[in-house]
């Protein structure tokens, strides 16, 4: 039997005497793909490292939860809640949303630590589902969740828009608010967000800004808006009395309705599974990133509310509000001061500016990645990352341009343009039930 070359050596070695060793060690500089393990992993998967990895696991914790943003969502959308079911149905609704986005964190979790990619669930579909249908199911689940991407930014835009709108129109009293005043207010917010995600450098900066901005905001108000309010309103209204302003007869209809504000403020959980690509050692900082997220969201969102709706005075007026904002209303029920309501917006338009900021970031690596694989037509242009800024600044602006499109659709019907959060939200359960399926 012929001996392996180990085993000759070995034979050899026994009838000579020991010899003394010496340690050579060789300097040789290794190639980035040897020397980085994080890279390493991404050619397995058949990619080559394109982005730079300068994020940090806060600045991913702020796209993650910039998005999410679930104390932010719930001002933001605080009619839907509050015509359907009052405080009780945000105040419940956000403990049900918030115990349900647990499990979906911790399944998204679990996929992001096996298979950390930039395309997040059109990439998990290619490998996970049947060889027959995997083309098609990956290419819609990397289609819808682009889009979804997309509509959840636009919806951004025209809170922030009707927010500097209602800001001006409560220093105003005799202003009449026009639709082309928002829609000026929603493309320059565009815009200014556009413009912060085209620096590589820059953007994990603006990202940990985003978050610490929300917490602190969100802190301020939950204790300046009980402390200036005079009303005080009884537990058994916050915690026991369901309001049904839908015109459905059955409150659970109602309910279920409503729960579409605390489900807006903890959608988009998958949002840092897009910047694995830009972080070192993605399959441990996603995961903790997104559990992270479900759980500043829950006690944010849960204390703010519980805040403000102790303090509301006049739901009629709020609901009703000239200036179009509800959430500005309340705080100049409780502040009694436009000065100090316009204060207090003013911190929901910087959260809400991260926010967007956060958005074009997690639109513009989605249209990327997806491009990158050939996804969307015109790919081998959008797959393109600017080698000085360090983003891929094509898909970036192609995405914000289909955002500024659907700005258009405001001057034209605005009551429809206003279901641009239930369209995203249904674009993200059709993106993960794809997944799932």
């Amino acid at each position: 039997m012929s001996l392996s070359p180990r085993e000759s050596r070995s034979s050899e070695d026994k009838s000579k005497p020991p010899e003394k060793i010496h340690s050579i060690v060789t300097r040789v500089a290794p190639t980035d793909t040897e020397s980085d393990v994080d890279a390493r992993k991404l050619v397995e998967m058949g990619y080559q490292p394109q982005l730079r990895r300068n994020f940090s696991i806060w600045s991913i914790l702020g796209v993650g939860f910039s998005v999410t943003n679930s104390w932010w969502g719930i001002s933001a959308g605080l009619v839907a809640g509050v015509n359907s079911g009052g405080p009780v149905l945000v105040i419940y609704g956000i403990i049900l949303i918030a115990t349900i986005s647990t499990g979906v964190g911790i399944s998204l979790a679990e996929l992001a630590s096996a298979m950390p990619n930039s395309g997040g669930q059109y990439y998990w579909t290619a490998q996970l589902a049947p060889r027959k249908c995997a083309p098609i199911l990956s290419f819609l689940t990397g289609a819808v969740g682009w889009a979804g991407a997309v509509f959840t930014s636009a919806s951004v835009c025209l809170s922030l828009g009707s927010s500097l709108v209602g800001m001006y129109a409560l220093g105003h009293p005799d202003m009449i608010i026009q639709p082309w005043m928002v829609f000026v207010a929603y493309q320059l917010v565009n815009v200014f967000a556009f413009i912060l995600n085209c620096s590589g450098r820059l953007l994990p900066k603006v990202s940990a800004a985003s978050l610490y901005i929300s917490l602190i905001s969100c802190f301020v108000i939950t204790i300046a808006v009980p402390a200036a309010s005079r009303t005080k309103q009884s537990a058994k209204f916050v915690f026991a009395t369901f309001v049904n302003e839908t015109g459905w007869e059955n409150n659970v209809i109602a309910f279920i309705v409503g729960l579409i504000n605390p489900n807006w403020s903890f959608a988009c959980l998958d949002v840092a599974t897009h910047m694995a690509e830009e972080i070192h050692q993605p399959e441990r900082m996603i995961p903790l990133s997104i559990l992270a997220t479900v759980g500043i969201g829950l006690v944010s969102s849960l204390g703010y509310s519980i805040a403000v709706f102790f303090s509301m005075s006049d739901l009629e007026k709020i609901t009703g509000t000239p200036t179009g904002v509800p959430i500005l209303e309340l705080y100049h029920q409780a502040t009694r001061s436009v000065a100090g309501a316009i204060i207090l917006q003013v911190l929901i338009v910087l959260t809400g500016l991260g926010c967007l900021t956060a958005c074009h970031t997690w639109q513009a690596r989605l249209a990327w990645s997806f491009a990158r694989d050939r996804g969307m037509p015109g790919s081998r242009y959008w797959s393109v990352v600017h080698p000085k800024l360090g983003v891929p600044l094509n898909a970036h602006a192609m995405s914000c341009i289909w955002v500024a499109v659907l700005g258009c659709l405001y001057i034209a019907s605005s009551t429809a343009f206003n279901r641009l959060p239930l369209s995203a939200g249904s674009l993200h359960s059709s993106a993960w039930a794809l997944l799932a399926g």
